[in-house]
């Protein structure tokens, strides 16, 4: 890379760290291209990025993002990965370390929080954002359900209360 070339990724790696809300740090030593390629697939597939920095130009970009406390992190062959749903990247990372020794969490960020490798993987242990929606979806649906069906029941009990009485009038004047 010439120094335009790096000027410019590093610009670029710098908007995508501050419009993201999670980072995750990642050391990367020996991957073959075609474990790379599977990662890289996987990322994009949950909706997160992986990328490969040089440290020193990773520094660069993370300069005056929330995310400049990960710079302790940078030793070594390291790779970010982030995300806008701190989850998917978070889950997506540790799968694949898990099936790959090769690949290891060091931690990340989460805001201006930062996490060690425990962390991410507390964190990639909790449902996807689309899981929690639709979980809250169900909890304010039912409320809902329930109230119904109490209004509905005072009705019903009136209904069975007069029934009761007009059976107890017929036999009466039987």
């Amino acid at each position: 890379m010439d120094r335009t070339e790096k000027r410019e990724f590093v610009a670029e790696l710098n908007l995508a760290l501050q419009a993201t809300t999670m980072v995750v740090v990642a050391r990367n030593g020996g991957l073959t291209v075609a474990e790379a390629s599977d990662l890289r697939r996987k990322m994009r597939a949950s909706g997160s990025t992986y990328r490969v920095a040089k440290n020193r130009l990773a520094h660069l970009a993370l300069a005056g993002t929330r995310f400049d406390g990960i710079v302790a992190m940078l030793k070594g062959p390291t790779a970010l990965a982030w995300s806008a749903d701190p989850v998917s990247v978070a889950k997506t990372a540790v799968e694949f370390a898990r099936t790959n020794e090769k690949f290891e969490v060091i931690g990340g960020a989460l805001g201006a929080r930062m996490l060690n490798a425990d962390g991410i993987k507390a964190l990639a242990d909790l449902p996807s954002l689309n899981v929690l929606r639709a979980g809250l979806l169900g909890m304010i649906s039912t409320p809902a359900t329930r109230i119904a069906a109490i209004l509905q029941a005072p009705g019903g009990q009136l209904a069975r209360v007069f029934g009761a009485f007009a059976r107890k009038d017929e036999a009466a004047a039987a």
